[in-house]
């Protein structure tokens, strides 16, 4: 009997430690894939079904879908059986789709009405009359100096405040130059840290005023090719940042940025590389000029006003002047003329006037990034047939608010007269898309980015153009909200930060790199999180390489709380 009783304690002693190994072998219930593809084309559906067989393999469970299903109620017939097969391909690999959708900062509703965009205003803008037309009557001194590069000594350019390690990596080329007899040259710039290769020169604006900034660039064997940044900062803050996507080698290009000088009346003009690796790049002819009327945006809370110089008589639209609008509405690239202001055949505005007009301007940041206004009613219209479509297509029961990056806002009449910070117009406008989706499906479980809720990354003020601040905006969402952080350096702080407010979380992970570093780094801080669901397999540039290695380290590595 004592043989057999101790028999047992060994066997249970031994048992021990294979039960404790086995305990982090516990899956979280969100084990995700990020997909874009928005089915298109015949080809996108063999992509996702490759990606979705990958993931079963490796036990994935759900699919976030980013393929503008937010318009799937517009979708041709094609692109609908399309989705029916994605649906059947991720049905029969046990996937769950998750559409993700309704990105304020990326546009949401663009498509469906350009003036959805948000607005900077353009105030007391000079016009003058000839005949039955207004005319922009441009400030004579606005223009850059030595824009042709034409004026230098020793690669120093004359005008200019700096242009990186002149003698080093920026020269005076007398060879190569788009027009006159000169350019600037960059090379060599991958030799040191940051990778600079930038000109700059300090201008003088008038503040609420429209501006236009043209050069040209060839380039020769060029790395990266996105590196390339036109940008006119206020001290230091960026209120124009663009990039542009390059070709490695090519002829002389025309690049352009459409900017509002807010109430600022001098600002750094920047143009070149941040991070530039290698090859050479050549720049020439820039060139500033007033503009007007580009980019307007008509619609409640953007009201467009025409007075007379004196500021005494304000003229009416449709009575004095015919409706003002921009057909050539395009924030990515600008018309290249100025819009005018047709006079009616009954008008008090007589020829040789001169006006001022105020109106409100659309703009688009980094590459082609539009903001939407918040706090216009007809987004939520959009957002309520949105919600409704996807219900009919798909009938998920999670969704994915693409809130991130919202980098306009807070400046038009309709934010102002709310009286609320930007904090909580964003909060507001979470909770209401909230409620659209679980009145098109009750009980939907509702995920989000984080970083437009969260301190340590873009819930602050300051944040590009935006006018406000959105600080505390994590206290208007609701709680049931689940946090999608996405920040690896800040991982250890965000994560623990929304745990503790009490919602749900969940890690966006890996970002393209070249190893599983990112992706064990989220594990660990998941692991270390209360209230964690899960973690996503997260890329923008379609690599999918070491996905089978995410699926082996998610069910290894993970031990939910």
């Amino acid at each position: 009997m004592m043989k057999t009783q101790l028999l047992a304690i060994i066997c249970l002693l031994l048992a021990a430690p294979v039960a404790h190994a086995q305990a982090p072998g516990k899956q979280y219930p969100d084990r995700w894939v990020y997909v874009g593809r928005n089915l298109t084309k015949d080809a996108h559906v063999e992509d996702i079904k490759g990606i979705a067989e990958t993931m079963h393999a490796r036990g994935l469970n759900g699919m976030l879908l980013a393929g503008g299903l937010e318009s799937v109620g517009k979708w041709d017939a094609k692109r609908l059986a399309r989705l029916e097969q994605v649906k059947a391909i991720c049905k029969q690999n046990e996937i769950e789709i998750i559409p993700i959708i309704w990105s304020v900062g990326y546009g949401s509703g663009i498509g469906h009405d350009r003036n959805f965009a948000a607005g900077i205003a353009c105030q007391d803008v000079p016009f003058v009359v000839e005949g039955k037309t207004a005319r922009l009557a441009p400030d004579p001194n606005v223009k850059m100096v030595n824009g042709g590069f034409e004026e230098f000594a020793d690669n120093h350019m004359k005008g200019y405040r700096f242009h990186d390690r002149a003698g080093v990596c920026s020269f005076a080329d007398k060879e190569v130059f788009h027009s006159g007899k000169a350019s600037l040259r960059f090379e060599n710039f991958g030799k040191f840290k940051h990778g600079h290769a930038r000109v700059m020169q300090t201008i003088s604006v008038k503040p609420y005023r429209q501006y236009r900034f043209t050069c040209w660039v060839k380039t020769e064997a060029l790395e990266p090719t996105s590196a390339f940044k036109i940008q006119a900062y206020a001290g230091k803050h960026g209120i124009a940042p663009r990039s542009f996507k390059l070709e490695p080698t090519a002829d002389w290009r025309k690049l352009t940025l459409v900017f509002n000088s807010l109430n600022n009346d001098k600002l750094n003009i920047y143009a070149g590389l941040w991070g530039g690796k290698a090859g050479k790049f050549w720049v020439d002819d820039f060139a500033l000029e007033e503009m007007a009327l580009i980019n307007i945006v008509r619609r409640p809370g953007t009201p467009l006003k025409v007075t007379s110089d004196d500021g005494q008589t304000v003229f009416e639209e449709g009575r004095d002047f015919k409706p003002v609008k921009d057909d050539k509405l395009n924030f990515g690239r600008p018309r290249p003329d100025n819009p005018v202001i047709t006079l009616t055949e009954n008008s008090r505005i007589a020829d040789g006037q001169r006006l001022c007009v105020s109106y409100y301007c659309g703009m688009a940041v980094m590459r082609w990034q539009v903001s939407v206004c918040m706090s216009n009613p007809k987004l939520y219209d959009y957002w309520r047939e949105s919600a409704a479509a996807i219900q009919k297509h798909l009938n998920p029961s999670k969704w994915f608010l693409s809130m991130d990056e919202i980098r306009m806002g807070g400046s038009c009449e309709l934010c102002k007269s709310r009286g609320l910070t930007m904090g909580e117009i964003l909060g507001d406008c979470i909770t209401k898309q909230m409620q659209i989706i679980r009145d098109a499906h009750p009980g939907a479980k509702v995920y989000i980015w984080s970083d437009m809720l969260d301190p340590n990354h873009n819930a602050h003020g300051n944040y590009y153009l935006v006018e406000g601040d959105f600080t505390g905006s994590w206290n208007h969402v609701p709680k049931d909200l689940v946090i999608a952080c996405w920040y690896f350096k800040k991982r250890d702080k965000s994560m623990p930060f929304f745990s503790g407010l009490g919602f749900d979380t969940l890690a966006g992970a890996y970002y393209d790199g070249d190893t599983t570093e990112n992706i064990e780094g989220w594990i660990e801080t998941c692991n270390q999180t209360p209230k964690c669901r899960g973690i996503m397999y997260t890329t923008w540039r379609n690599k999918y390489k070491l996905l089978p290695a995410y699926g082996d380290l998610v069910k290894q590595r993970s031990h939910p709380r």
